[in-house]
């Protein structure tokens, strides 16, 4: 029997006018999970206009609104959630297998924090050999569509996400944590959507996030860091 003093995990997906994809991630999650270690799954939706939420409603899991931003929608899943650890995953991202399992194993072994290694949905070369760097322990390597397991103590630690970020959030968190606590990557792999480098160019793409984290390196905010994306990505 369960105690009830083992850890659950609380999974947290910010959405924004997804329709055609929550779906689809949410069954993923509950076939390939195990309700005695999922707390919940709290999907937060930032204003979408489409059937996001209806689709979200429909598989049974908690839905919360907030306002737009990846940032400030994690921070208020993360005030919602139950769990005693929090797992923070892009709707475009499908963990491994029994993924609860391996995240819950890494906690048991002390790790406070981490991520999965990460593979694109593509046969790319370019795209794959990105990807390869991601099992390196490095900050430089990190990224929100690798996913992020977190205890929710040392999440309130840190103070959550910086909702100063309105893009470039994900690796302003981990760099912090960086600081805090021997960071995890586990030996497994999440399967990420390539669809925004079909849609923009792969090496266009890369080229850009390549310039955000050189920015970011030289000191550059968060408004910069906008501004960028803006004009070089989001166009």
């Amino acid at each position: 029997m369960k105690r009830d003093n083992s850890p659950q995990i609380s999974v947290i997906i910010p959405v924004l006018n997804e329709a055609s994809t929550i779906a689809n991630l949410l069954l993923y999650l509950l076939r390939y999970s195990s309700v005695k270690n999922i707390k919940e799954i709290i999907v937060v939706d930032g204003g979408s206009t489409d059937y996001t939420v209806a689709e979200a409603e429909k598989q049974n899991v908690k839905v919360i609104h907030s306002i737009k931003g990846r940032s400030i929608q994690m921070n208020c899943g993360a005030k919602h959630a139950s769990g005693s650890i929090l797992y923070f995953l892009h709707v475009d991202t499908l963990p491994p297998n029994n993924f609860d399992i391996s995240i819950l194993t890494a906690i048991n072994a002390g790790a406070q924090a981490g991520c999965f290694r990460m593979k694109f949905d593509s046969d790319s070369k370019f795209l794959n050999a990105f990807a390869c760097l991601t099992k390196l322990n490095y900050k430089i390597c990190r990224g929100g569509d690798q996913s992020l397991f977190i205890t929710k103590t040392l999440f309130e630690k840190t103070g959550g996400f910086n909702e100063n970020y309105l893009v470039y959030e994900d690796n302003e968190f981990t760099d912090r944590l960086y600081e805090l606590v021997d960071f995890k990557i586990l030996p497994r792999h999440v399967i990420t959507s390539a669809r925004r480098y079909k849609e923009k160019g792969e090496v266009k793409l890369q080229y850009h996030f390549g310039m955000m984290h050189l920015k970011n390196y030289m000191g550059a905010g968060p408004d910069k860091l906008h501004e960028y994306y803006s004009r070089k990505i989001a166009v």
